[in-house]
């Protein structure tokens, strides 16, 4: 027992290390909650002061936008290009359905007879519709029924502005075949370039036949631009020509132009242009337009 209790004596100068050991825990812990509480409202300080800050940040994008915000000039709507129509919030099969019906030589006359055509939303219909601005004779409420004449002779003069405006493809530059959504550097001078080739364009279709030049680009294409004027030109004549004239066509390799020749020499004259089809590679898809420049 005297041997266990001697564990627990200490002398004065032991008794004095173990207060000053004590003291510095209790220092040290008193330290550390202050300095944890001091990060804690800075933190809560930065906290408040990031969203002020977010705040007025918010506050100058509403005032960015208010200022680019485009401002909206009155158009009439039946002449609504691709570009208008995206900038509008329109979509492709919006904007295609409004040509569609205009190629018609049809014209809208109404925000509900624009929404019924294109099938546009109530709430774009509603952003859109103010700035529309039809003929005044369209807007006329007290405006007498036009008698059968004056809507023919209308439709007549409507038909040839919209005639007007169609410009000819044989003549069309790669800066305004560029105009067409779908058409870039590239395949402008991809259209000019096949043009040029076959001596000018003979009928609106032949523009399928450019290399990359999708159907719907095709047909947006058709719709600014065709064939007006068809060029005069030497049409070949297959029974006489020699391969490299024959190859000048853009249609024909020069290999089928050969193969051509040769069917001539050992057959006779071509008196149809089906017996062309029996020739081999030669490019039967491609027949109708081949006759175009072609003579017996």
């Amino acid at each position: 027992m005297n041997k266990f209790k001697s564990h627990f004596k200490f002398s004065k100068q032991e008794q004095r290390g173990v207060f000053f050991l004590l003291l510095i825990i209790v220092s040290v812990q008193v330290v550390f909650l202050i300095v944890k509480n001091s990060k804690s409202q800075s933190i809560e300080d930065s906290v408040a002061i990031d969203a002020e800050l977010q705040n007025q940040i918010d506050s100058l994008k509403q005032e960015a936008l208010k200022k680019d915000s485009v401002k909206s000039y009155p158009f009439n709507p039946n002449f609504i290009t691709d570009y208008k129509g995206y900038v509008l919030g329109m979509s492709l099969d919006e904007i295609d359905r409004l040509h569609t019906f205009r190629a018609q030589n049809k014209f809208v006359n109404t925000t509900k007879e624009f929404q019924r055509i294109t099938q546009v939303s109530d709430s774009l219909l509603q952003f859109i519709s103010p700035s529309f601005k039809f003929p005044e004779w369209t807007q006329s409420a007290n405006r007498p029924i036009a008698k059968e004449n004056d809507i023919k002779g209308r439709s007549a003069i409507q038909v040839a502005q919209v005639k007007s405006k169609i410009k000819d493809l044989n003549l069309v530059t790669a800066e305004e075949l560029k105009s067409v959504n779908g058409i870039g550097d590239k395949l402008s001078q991809r259209i000019i370039k096949f043009r040029d080739g076959l001596g000018g364009f003979l009928v609106d279709e032949q523009l399928n036949d450019v290399y990359g030049l999708r159907p719907e680009v095709v047909q947006k294409t058709l719709k600014k631009f065709k064939v007006l004027k068809k060029p005069n030109l030497n049409k070949i004549n297959i029974n006489k020509a020699t391969v490299q004239e024959i190859a000048r066509l853009i249609y024909i390799k020069y290999s089928v132009a050969d193969q051509i020749v040769r069917y001539r020499e050992i057959n006779g004259v071509i008196s149809t242009f089906e017996e062309l089809t029996k020739i081999e590679d030669f490019p039967i898809d491609k027949i109708n337009r081949i006759k175009l420049y072609l003579t017996l």
